[in-house]
């Protein structure tokens, strides 16, 4: 377990590795600058709210304890918004990731992506997809009404942090194992069962990608790293026969 974890964390450094190599660098900038602006908006909201938002979160039978659980909602707070925010800024960059996916894969093993099959593979592809990103909101959407059950149990939300950190880092594996993956017309069930196979794996990386999405500035590289260390993962480890 330790192990996976540790081997998923290098595959961020991987990430932040490859993104700074010549013929890398160019296939950054789209996906870095969405990044930058939809990020700067997540860090004004979370700090102009914190206030607010630990006033609804924070039980006032626990206000003894507020010096405690203070640092803990606020760091709940800031990785739900900022995990929030990272969907929404791969939804806009999802055809530049894709394009760096590739190219990452073509630099790491120099394995082309299949070709394109023609215009008459286009509906069952397209259908394919759809299935898949309904199978995906649903798997989250799942989740997320559990997860904010338990935010909002007085007691039992004490948790919570630690559930959201869980469910962040995995979302997060799944989000960036996407691209790679999606380029050999592998979907989400097929992400499903190679990264369960590597769950701890998995888990090290989505947990610090998690941790660089909550940390301003760093957060505008998180896109693209998380990117090219999930093709690292995918050609490493994920591309093996399940």
């Amino acid at each position: 377990m330790i192990t996976g974890l540790f081997k998923g964390f290098s595959y961020v450094f991987s990430g932040l590795s490859l993104i700074t190599q010549q013929g890398i660098r160019p296939f950054v900038v789209v996906p870095l600058l969405i990044n930058i602006v939809i990020f700067s908006g997540g860090i004004w909201l979370a700090t102009s709210q914190l206030d607010a938002w630990m006033a609804r979160l924070l039980p006032s039978w626990l206000t003894w304890l507020e010096w405690l659980l203070w640092p803990v909602f606020a760091v709940l707070i800031f990785f739900a918004v900022f995990y929030v925010f990272s969907i929404v800024a791969n939804i806009l960059a999802a055809p530049f990731n894709s394009v760096l996916a590739e190219r990452v894969e073509a630099r790491l093993n120099g394995q082309p992506i299949p070709e394109f099959e023609g215009y008459k593979s286009l509906p069952a592809l397209i259908v394919r997809t759809f299935r898949s990103e309904l199978g995906k909101l649903w798997y989250m959407g799942k989740w997320l009404i559990l997860l904010l059950i338990i935010t909002v149990i007085p007691g039992v939300n004490i948790i919570a942090p630690i559930a959201w950190t869980l469910f962040g880092a995995w979302m997060l594996a799944i989000e960036y194992a996407d691209y790679p993956m999606g380029n050999h017309n592998l979907f989400f069930k097929d992400e499903l069962i190679a990264l369960k196979k590597h769950r701890s794996e998995a888990l090290g990386f989505g947990w610090l990608l998690s941790l660089m999405t909550a940390i301003p500035v760093v957060n505008f590289f998180a896109m693209p790293v998380g990117v090219a260390g999930g093709t690292a993962f995918w050609v490493r480890k994920l591309s093996e026969p399940v």
